[in-house]
C-alpha cells in the first residue's frame, strides 16, 4: 500500500511563497504521473498541477505562471513551488496520481492572509 505524506504548508501573506513536498512510499513512484490537489473549505477537491513520468506538465489556469511542479524520482518526492500566493489559494493541499488514486494522505494546510 502506497503512503503519501505531504509537508511544507503554513501561514503566509499574500504575495509570499511556499514550497510543498510530497513523499511516497513504495518503488513505483517513478512510473506514475503525480499530481497536486487542493481543497478549500466548502469546496470540492481540485487538481492544481500534475507531472508525468516523462516530465510533461499540466497546470490549472488559476495557478499557471505562479506555481511550479517538479519531481525527484530518486527521493520518490514531488514538489510544488508556489509563488505570488493569493488568499484564494488557501486550502489543504494533497498529492496523488490523477487516475487510480492511492489512499489520500493528511494533506498540508496553506493559509494565505490578505
Amino acid at each position: 500500500q502506497v503512503q503519501l505524506v505531504e509537508s511544507g504548508g503554513g501561514l503566509v501573506q499574500a504575495g509570499g511563497s511556499l514550497r510543498l513536498s510530497c513523499t511516497s512510499s513504495g518503488s513505483i513512484f517513478s512510473i506514475n504521473t503525480m499530481g497536486w490537489y487542493r481543497q478549500a473549505p466548502g469546496k470540492q477537491r481540485e487538481l492544481v498541477a500534475h507531472i508525468t513520468s516523462d516530465y510533461v506538465i499540466y497546470y490549472a489556469g488559476s495557478v499557471k505562471g505562479r506555481f511550479t511542479i517538479s519531481r525527484d524520482n530518486a527521493k520518490s518526492t514531488v514538489y510544488l513551488q508556489m509563488n505570488s500566493l493569493k488568499p484564494e489559494d488557501t486550502a489543504v493541499y494533497y498529492c496523488n496520481r490523477p487516475t487510480g488514486w492511492w489512499s489520500w494522505g493528511k494533506g498540508t494546510l496553506v493559509t494565505v492572509s490578505s
